[in-house]
């Protein structure tokens, strides 16, 4: 018998605190920094994002988003028998104990199944989903749980607008089960490090201190240039795999982080932008959280419903990239 792995559950979360454009102008300009809701909305169509609290890490935004998920797939935690979080802003700075190790504890969970941290930045989840899709359909495993969570309010440098404005914090869920009929229909994940300096984190720690910068930083031309030339090209990848057309895909939910580089995916596949999934006015880039996010959205309020083909993919610093087919 084949074995297939399939979504059967999907749950998101965001933090309270919201904070529009608006709001986020003034905080900046008190520090005599000049930004307003229309350069923000005109350069990337984000209208909002959400800030966890300073006591929540990626973990306690994962285990919510986990919870609804596993609520949605009637299942129970102990019930999962792998846990992959895809993150880049993990709850240790050494990043172990893994966030998954963490997340696994605070659902209380008594079986001591796997549990690992996939690192792809905003591409993290659909390699995290890729990796879950391999385990299952080699028996490895039978239901796994995986999580894109992010707090990168916590690695800004509100003195640069060129990438305060863009990021805010959340988390995703789905939770994914072996099946007897296709689910994943063909994942393509892809990475290039000569990029590698378009987008990262230039500190390292060193003698118990940081070397270097905390802080995110962007070449947002290079990156708007790179994903624009990677995500058409890795969708139609999928799309061959599974021995399909873009015009058998019912929804395309691409990384939420800027709506020019979405819009343009859509078009360069022919799709209609009403069959795109937006959320990122909403939330921001959320990196490796924003798929599962905009996943669970559109599940919820009931556009994506079961047998729709989705398309999801996603780019991250590294530089990666990937899609990932699916039959709901």
């Amino acid at each position: 018998m084949t074995l297939y792995s399939k979504i059967v559950g999907t749950g998101s979360y965001l933090p309270e605190k919201r904070v529009t454009n608006e709001e986020l102008a003034a905080q900046l300009a008190a520090k005599g920094i000049e930004t307003s809701d229309e350069w923000i909305v005109s350069r990337s169509g984000i209208s909002a994002r959400h800030y966890a609290e300073p006591e929540q890490s990626s973990s306690d935004l994962g285990v919510i988003a986990a919870k609804r998920a596993l609520e949605m797939a009637g299942m129970q935690p102990d019930d999962i028998d792998l846990i992959i979080v895809a993150s880049s802003t993990p709850d240790f700075y050494g990043s172990f104990p893994s966030t998954a190790c963490i997340v696994q504890k605070k659902l209380g969970m008594t079986n001591n199944c796997a549990a690992v941290d996939v690192q792809a930045v905003c591409s993290g989840f659909v390699y995290a989903v890729s990796t879950a899709d391999s385990f299952i359909k080699s028996g490895m495993h039978k239901n796994v749980l995986v999580i894109g969570s992010e707090v990168f309010s916590r690695i800004l440098n509100f003195e640069d607008r060129t990438t305060c404005v863009l990021f805010g914090d959340g988390a995703g869920a789905i939770v994914m089960s072996a099946s007897q009929e296709p689910g994943i229909l063909a994942c393509k994940l892809h990475a290039d490090g000569r990029h590698s300096d378009v987008l990262r984190v230039p500190g390292s720690l060193s003698n118990g201190a940081i070397a270097g910068s905390a802080f995110l930083y962007m070449d947002g031309q290079a990156v708007f240039k790179l994903a624009v030339s990677v995500l058409e090209k890795v969708a139609y990848e999928a799309l061959d795999a599974a021995g399909m057309t873009s015009d058998q895909i019912d929804w395309l939910i691409p990384h939420q982080a800027n709506i020019r580089i979405m819009n343009g995916t859509a078009k360069k596949l022919g799709m209609d932008a009403e069959k795109m999934v937006v959320t990122v006015d909403q939330h921001g880039n959320t990196s490796a959280a924003s798929i599962p996010l905009a996943l669970d959205v559109a599940v919820r309020d009931g556009r994506v419903k079961k047998g729709d083909v989705v398309m999801m993919e996603g780019v991250g610093g590294g530089f990666t990239w990937g899609a990932v087919l699916a039959r709901m």
